[in-house]
């Protein structure tokens, strides 16, 4: 008779699987990539713990340094992965900040948040938000991450992510923009690719969206939030549908600058197009721009990084972070 471990009573296709007896088994292969000096780019990286409590760490990327009294904008940078797997400490992860530091000239701490379902929501998000504040602590130049004090722009602060990171970074921006955070800096610009939002009523194109055998369907994304955030499994929350219906207005997104950048074949398209034009309207006073990849599904960036459309994308996020 099978064990209860090997009775699967949840699943996320190709992503996850949670047994009888509570054992999560994560589907996906990852191979840990220590930090280094990328022979290509010059960009260096180390690991640190930001959050001893929970033990919450971070991959601090540093681009080639030509003159050491420039100071660098930061980006704070936050993994994909249906808030269930991956860390930055993975190749997919750790080359791709590599070439987006090198593109951009900028210093970037890539968060390593809790993930569910150990840790449902809100772990991320509060994870994510010590991380940053714990970036914030070295705007005076005397915190604990050398790296910061010394090449550190505070006044260039960006938050970016992908599909659930470019979640993280939009709520966390929400968050910044209420003056009793205590964030004791202020957020330029988020740049959210493919983001996982989603809602309980079919938008655009996602009702004719076929239900086939990829990893991206409805059914899959229906499933995700519930699972993630017991607390609340509506597909409505304002944190993963943020034009629901009584979600806060996105006029109170504590950034200047937005980026959203889409995919032509990726399932959650729409939502990119939709919070955008949100956004334009919600009486935001940023300016917010839209990229769209033609041709091209969710995540395509992370598989093939030499692929062109791939450059093309980390050339438009390098665009951003640099023009100030």
């Amino acid at each position: 008779m099978e064990s209860s471990k090997q009775e699967v009573v949840f699943e996320l296709p190709m992503t996850l699987h949670v047994h009888k007896d509570g054992h999560v088994e994560r589907l996906i292969p990852t191979v840990f990539i220590p930090p280094s000096t990328d022979p290509i780019t010059g960009v260096s990286s180390k690991d640190t713990v930001v959050v001893p409590q929970s033990n919450i760490t971070a991959r601090l990327f540093l681009p080639k340094i030509t003159d050491p009294k420039e100071k660098l904008a930061v980006l704070v940078y936050f993994h994909g992965g249906a808030f269930v797997i991956n860390t930055p400490f993975i190749t997919p992860f750790h080359k791709f900040v590599t070439i987006l530091v090198s593109e951009a000239n900028v210093v970037a701490v890539s968060v390593d948040y809790r993930k569910a379902p150990e840790h449902p929501i809100p772990a991320a998000y509060e994870d994510s938000m010590a991380a940053l504040k714990w970036v914030a602590s070295h705007s005076s130049g005397d915190g604990p991450e050398p790296w910061l004090n010394n090449h550190a722009d505070f006044q260039q602060v960006f938050l970016g992510g992908d599909s659930s990171g470019a979640n993280i970074a939009h709520n966390l921006a929400m968050t910044a923009g209420n003056p009793e955070t205590g964030l004791s800096i202020g957020l330029l610009g988020i740049a959210l690719v493919h983001p996982y939002f989603w809602g309980s009523v079919p938008v655009g194109s996602e009702a004719d969206y076929p239900d086939d055998k990829s990893i991206i369907n409805r059914d899959y994304v229906d499933r995700v939030w519930p699972f993630i955030c017991p607390s609340n499994p509506d597909n409505d929350d304002p944190r993963v549908n943020p034009v629901a219906e009584g979600a806060p207005s996105l006029g109170g997104l504590g950034c200047q600058r937005v980026l959203v950048c889409v995919a032509e074949h990726d399932l959650m398209k729409d939502r990119g197009w939709l919070y955008y034009e949100a956004l334009s309207r919600s009486g935001w006073k940023g300016v917010v721009e839209i990229f769209e990849t033609q041709g091209e599904h969710h995540g395509f960036h992370c598989s093939d990084l030499e692929h062109e459309k791939s450059k093309q994308l980390t050339q438009r996020l390098a665009a951003f972070y640099k023009t100030y």
